[in-house]
């Protein structure tokens, strides 16, 4: 993989995690009533900056689409889930139960195995 590829796809994972940190803070605006909580949130700064990322990183998928095999791409995409899984739990104090850390060494192990050959 050329140091482009590494730096586009490491780009890819934080653009994409702080999509998902700015949805998250979007969405956890509080109002009284339904309405008013989604006024809120549209209006919210977090919600907009989450809809750039996941454009910026919808640009960035396919620029790293262009220099790598699908199947590659979409191993190396499984560090995104990582990453976010990571950020709620720094972020958001959500809690990371030993399941979803043996679900995150199983992703980390897997790539490594199978992207090696790819």
């Amino acid at each position: 993989m050329s140091t482009l590829a590494i730096f586009v796809w490491l780009l890819n994972i934080v653009v994409d995690t702080t999509g998902h940190i700015a949805f998250k803070h979007a969405a956890v605006t509080e109002s009284e009533s339904e309405l008013l909580r989604w006024k809120s949130m549209l209006s919210s700064m977090p919600l907009w900056v989450g809809i750039f990322c996941f454009c910026l990183e919808f640009l960035l998928w396919l620029v790293l689409l262009s220099m790598l095999p699908l199947s590659l791409g979409i191993l190396l995409s499984g560090f995104n889930t990582v990453a976010i899984m990571i950020a709620g739990r720094l972020i958001f104090k959500e809690m990371l139960d030993p399941l979803r850390i043996i679900g995150i060494t199983f992703i980390t192990v897997g790539v490594a195995l199978v992207g090696g050959y790819a």
